[in-house]
């Protein structure tokens, strides 16, 4: 029997986002992604896609940690904070992953959820 399980992983990423005429540009500075829209509310949602693409493209080719080290960023072995409000729309964007755990599972462990 084939088991298949989703899991989502949510990144919180630093983010700007500006008037340059008519449109907004957003920008997350330490991974180089940007992106723009007519608004401000789309250059966020446009920076986010442009982010969950950029990131699934980084874990497909295996590439997800060193990218990551590469741009500064360091394992934080604090406890996570508290999420306190909705950041503003300079200061973070979060940036869903989903992943899928893919395996082979036999009818015994499927019972017990271990997985062979």
């Amino acid at each position: 029997m084939t088991n298949s399980q989703q899991i989502g992983v949510e990144f919180r990423l630093p983010a700007t986002v500006r008037k340059k005429g008519k449109w907004y540009v957003s920008s997350c500075q330490p991974l180089d992604v940007h992106s723009q829209g007519r608004t401000r509310e789309e250059a966020r949602k446009n920076l986010v896609d442009a982010l969950v693409f950029f990131l699934e493209s980084c874990f497909e080719r295996g590439t997800l940690a060193d990218v990551l080290r590469d741009a500064g960023f360091v394992r934080d072995a604090r406890k996570p904070a508290p999420r306190a409000r909705e950041p503003k729309a300079t200061d973070a964007v979060t940036v869903p992953l989903r992943l899928r755990i893919r395996g082979r599972i036999s009818s015994a462990s499927a019972s017990t959820g271990a997985a062979a």
